[in-house]
């Protein structure tokens, strides 16, 4: 939410991949960091015949040394979660060499990092109005312009920016 939640998570739009009793995770889906998915696959000497320009995300402050792929389909990757029927995350190298030789899924995204709430924290922080909740799109994901996807998500509840203050209450 504006003027609630800020440093790193100011402005951010987090997919939340799984919640249960032990706390949530996410992966930021619209910090775009200086490196590109050419950029790592080079790095771990994996060859590459895709589109260097691809961003690689900020995913939050969780092991920002550790690769978290976010894709449609489940594919057979080594260590996949699947997140919904579409989705899934993948965290092995084999996906990564997949996607450099264009074998990959058809819409991924790759961040460097994780968000992570323990037991209760994220629900506290719902009650405490820090975070706007929408339903999960895929367009979203993967095809709204990284600037845009905090305001297309909100688009999802009918909400424009300009419509949400940090100044409300609870009945």
């Amino acid at each position: 939410m504006p003027g609630v939640v800020g440093g790193e998570f100011d402005g951010s739009v987090t997919f939340i991949v799984e919640h249960n009793d032990d706390g949530a995770m996410g992966l930021v889906i619209n910090k775009p960091t200086d490196l590109t998915v050419a950029d790592i696959l080079s790095q771990m000497d994996i060859e590459t015949h895709v589109d260097g320009r691809m961003p690689v995300y900020w995913g939050g402050p969780v092991q920002p040394e550790r690769g978290f792929v976010l894709h449609t389909g489940a594919g057979d990757w080594e260590s996949t979660l699947r997140v919904d029927d579409d989705l899934a995350i993948t965290t092995s190298r084999d996906i990564l060499e997949a996607i450099g030789n264009g074998f990959g899924p058809a819409d991924y995204l790759v961040t460097l990092g994780y968000a992570g709430w323990g037991d209760g924290q994220l629900e506290s922080e719902m009650l405490a109005n820090s975070w706007l909740s929408t339903p999960a799109s895929h367009a979203i994901i993967f095809e709204s312009p990284v600037a845009s996807r905090w305001a297309d998500a909100a688009g999802l509840l009918g909400l424009k920016a300009h419509q949400l203050s940090s100044l409300v209450g609870h009945a």
